[in-house]
């Protein structure tokens, strides 16, 4: 990669400080070397005075950013030991923790598809700015994977059981959806987004906001509240997916037929992830607990199996292991949640500062 083609640009102008997530051939997708770069920059703006506001944009015309590098992950979790995967993943989700205690104000224009990985860089900062091209999603349990970066933590508090909806289905949202939900705070068209950016060099972003901030146009979600509050909340995904063929309504009719093509066991360690998410309370308890399921999930068949699907021969015919819900035992799921010893996460200890929303 050339000197030009750095995948993470870092400059400051004014008061600001800016990051540009620079892959777009890759939907500027994360990678190792981007985490340990953007950490390393927030850890010195953090202690400079020059510095009042940290601003974080994608390249391209397409989004923020697609997820994390799932690709690297498949051949670690295929060829390797894990060991990489597990290592990115620690840096990442030490990451997504500074974020959400960040100091400063930390803006993330959430344009375009933002996914994943993307949403740890974004949804956890203090200003989330959606457009009306903003899709947002957490589409993991359709590789086999279970919502991380926090994600468990943002889809926990979301009203009633929409969280639920969104990380099971994978589901992308939009603007005033996002909103809603409590993954993002303000409204701006995206033909104001290049000036908004530009004048948060030299004013503070109450001041910006105010000029460029406008009503998001309606969302879905809520419309639907009643069906999906009434079926995901369930006690298992079997009777959820009961309840949401039995409702009547088209899309909840839609969102059974999504669930039954998800890896069965992702399904279910995510809504146990959820459930405990709740309970958890801070964002640091719950990457803890995501660690945990994250690295059980690289020596479970249906992570590769997902990803090859989606991503690699793109045949989009997964085979899953166990392949039905009823297959997945409890036992199963639990095995995810396993302690790790010497090997935790171990973001929650003595003085773990904590910023909840």
């Amino acid at each position: 990669m050339s000197g030009t083609e750095e995948p993470v640009l870092l400059h400051t102008e004014g008061r600001a400080a800016y990051i540009t997530l620079n892959r777009p051939r890759a939907l500027n997708a994360l990678n190792h070397t981007m985490v340990r770069r953007i950490d390393a920059a927030l850890g010195a703006w953090e202690h400079d005075p020059a510095v009042a506001t940290v601003v974080l944009t994608g390249a391209g015309e397409r989004g923020l950013c697609a997820g994390g590098d799932i690709r690297a992950v498949h051949d670690d979790a295929r060829d390797g030991d894990g060991a990489a995967a597990a290592a990115f993943w620690r840096d990442e989700y030490h990451l997504n923790a500074r974020i959400a205690r960040y100091p400063k104000p930390y803006v993330a224009v959430m344009d375009g598809i933002v996914m994943g990985g993307g949403v740890g860089v974004s949804a956890h900062g203090g200003v989330r700015i959606v457009t009306e091209r903003s899709r947002i999603a957490m589409p993991e349990t359709g590789i086999g994977f279970v919502p991380d970066v926090g994600g468990t933590h943002l889809l926990a508090r979301a009203p009633g059981e929409l969280g639920t909806h969104l990380a099971l289905t994978g589901a992308q949202i939009g603007a005033a959806d996002a909103l809603s939900c409590g993954l993002a705070d303000h409204y701006v068209p995206s033909g104001d987004l290049r000036r908004l950016v530009g004048e948060l060099a030299h004013a503070p972003v109450r001041d910006v906001l105010a000029r460029h901030e406008q009503p998001a146009p309606l969302g879905e979600l809520a419309g639907w509240r009643g069906w999906i509050d009434g079926c995901y909340g369930a006690g298992t995904v079997e009777e959820i997916v009961e309840r949401l063929l039995a409702h009547g309504d088209p899309a909840a009719k839609e969102a059974a037929e999504t669930l039954l093509a998800k890896s069965p066991t992702a399904l279910k360690v995510t809504l146990t992830a959820l459930r405990r998410a709740r309970r958890l309370g801070s964002l640091e308890s719950v990457l803890d607990q995501e660690y945990r399921v994250s690295c059980a999930a690289l020596s479970t068949p249906d992570l590769v199996e997902g990803i090859r699907a989606q991503i690699i021969d793109k045949d989009r015919r997964p085979r899953w292991s166990p392949a039905t819900l009823a297959e997945v035992t409890d036992a199963d799921v639990e095995r995810f949640f396993a302690p790790l010893g010497d090997r935790e996460l171990g973001l929650r200890g003595p003085g773990s500062g904590t910023r909840t929303r």
